[in-house]
């Protein structure tokens, strides 16, 4: 019998089924970006979002053996310049002491499949300037990470704010 070192990693999209463990790697991966200040997604907003009648993103979930081990969490996207769509992976995930098996390489090829399955002109996400282990792994894979650009970002208090006294 093989050892869980030897076990293969497998990807399948994510059922509704999955829900607590979509919000377990969420967490996850909040307290490991030390955000989890910032974290207030639950259950039923992601079943509403991800499973019900207007699904805004996609989850891949990726196990070795009977153990999940990680996600990724995507959505599309477009390109002008293209005349394309696009993918944007919002979390790449994969549990700290799974990491070094593939799972998460298998995450970002079975994303990128998808990408060139669907004629998409790019596959898009962003990283953290401090994760240089993150970043390192993304450059081994092939992607470029582009320093001229900047995430800009509104969250609910500023649309607010900003749209305020606004018509529909």
């Amino acid at each position: 019998m093989p050892s869980p070192n030897d076990q293969a990693v497998t990807i399948r999209s994510a059922t509704e089924a999955d829900v607590p463990t979509i919000l377990s790697f969420i967490r996850a991966l909040a307290e490991y970006e030390k955000l989890a200040h910032q974290c207030i997604a639950t259950e039923g907003d992601l079943r509403k979002t991800l499973f019900g009648a207007r699904r805004y993103a996609e989850v891949l979930i990726a196990r070795i053996g009977d153990v999940p081990v990680g996600q990724a969490l995507f959505f599309h996207n477009y390109s002008t310049f293209l005349a394309r769509p696009g993918i944007y992976i919002e979390d790449i995930f994969v549990l700290p002491e799974y990491r070094g098996r593939g799972a998460g390489k298998a995450l970002l090829q079975s994303v990128a499949k998808i990408a060139r399955e669907w004629n998409c002109g790019r596959l898009e996400w962003a990283v953290l300037d401090w994760n240089q282990l993150a970043i390192d792994f993304y450059e081994r894979c092939g992607a470029d990470v582009m320093p001229d650009w900047r995430i800009c970002r509104m969250n609910d208090l500023q649309l607010a704010k900003f749209t305020e006294g606004l018509t529909k």
